[in-house]
């Protein structure tokens, strides 16, 4: 019975862990025209805030509108990859 109950808590584990995602992984932010925010990772793939902070979908290619008023291309939708960052704060521990 120990063992089945070490195993499952094992596999708890990993899974948590595999979709642990590190925020030194954001290269910068990027504050849109309307309030919402792009994150580039590292890897050139980008993820987007809405204006209430939450991660949201954007199609890949969609042309977006900086603050200032350059236009960016999306690449990527690391929406799950951002909600990660965004609420760490959130999760694991129960606080």
């Amino acid at each position: 019975m120990m063992k089945k109950m070490l195993i499952a808590a094992a596999g708890s584990l990993m899974a948590v862990s595999a979709f642990a995602v590190d925020a030194s992984q954001v290269e910068k932010s990027i504050e849109l025209k309307d309030g919402s925010t792009v994150y580039l990772f590292k890897d050139g793939k980008m993820g987007m805030e809405n204006k209430m902070g939450k991660a949201v979908r954007m199609k890949q290619g969609q042309v977006m509108e900086t603050k200032d008023g350059q236009k960016i291309i999306m690449i990527g939708d690391e929406v799950a990859r951002l909600d990660t960052i965004l609420h760490a704060d959130h999760r694991g521990g129960g606080h």
